[in-house]
Order: C-alpha cells, then structure tokens, then sequence
C-alpha cells in the first residue's frame, strides 16, 4: 500500500484543535516535535486517512485538517486495515503501528457538533522508530 501526505498537524496544548503546518520534524521514540501528544509511550503519532475525512466531511461536517486530533493526514491508504506491529515509512522517517483506534473518554467538539467523530474507529497510532522531516505530498507506504 502506497499514500502520500495531505497535511502534517501538531497542537501545543492537550484538548486543542492541532493545525496544520509546513513539515514537521519525527523524533526517534518520542514524536512530533512540538506536539502536546508526543512523549516516550506508545501513542507518539496520530495518522487519519484523508478519504475518512472527506466522507465525513460530505456529510456536512466541514473539518479541516488536524481537527480529529491526528499527526499526519494521509491520502491514498485506508490506515485502519494497516495492523498492530506493521510499519510505515513516511518520508524519511519509520513508524510502527502500536494501536488502531481509541477510546474517546469525553466527546470531542466534533461529537457535539454533529454527533459522531471518526478518530475512535479510524484512526491509528504508532511510535517512531527513525525520525526525519516529514511534509506535505511526501510517500507513505506500508512496509512489507
């Protein structure tokens, strides 16, 4: 499976919007460099399929990027068939898959707003294992 970048997205604070910026810099076992979420655990970087988002968008949510709170948005792969331990390649940099989904412990601005959020069951999580500059229209591909 092959993708590319659509947007790269950090948020300096827990519980904010992340938005989109030019690149960003992988941090070896750590994350985005600057993000609120990025620390030494297993939830280092967030990924979301652009196609996910576009459907939900179709549905009159109107989102931009990073509003479900993902890292990296990616065109072309649907993450969520990528399993647990799989790797990813994403520019220079390579992630490892560590979760597909999560638990929303309180809804989100997105739930409120129009009574479902696609980051529970859409969006996946990894750790990076080798850091580098990641941008906009960058290959993602799915490590065999």
């Amino acid at each position: 499976m092959e993708g590319k970048i659509v947007a790269v997205c950090l948020s300096e604070a827990k519980g904010t919007p992340k938005k989109a910026v030019a690149s960003g810099r992988l941090i070896d076992n750590f994350g985005l460099e600057n993000d609120a979420h990025a620390g030494p655990w297993h939830r280092q970087v967030s990924l979301l399929s652009f196609q996910k988002v576009e459907e939900f968008n179709k549905k009159g949510a109107e989102v931009d990027h990073g509003a479900f709170g993902e890292n990296i948005l990616v065109d072309g792969i649907d993450l969520r068939l990528v399993p647990v331990g799989s790797r990813l390649t994403v520019g220079p940099a390579v992630l490892e898959v560590t979760q597909i989904g999560k638990e929303c412990h309180s809804r989100c601005q997105i739930y409120h707003r129009v009574g479902d959020c696609i980051m529970p069951r859409e969006g996946i999580f990894a750790r990076v294992i080798s850091g580098g500059e990641v941008k906009n229209g960058d290959p993602v591909k799915v490590a065999p």
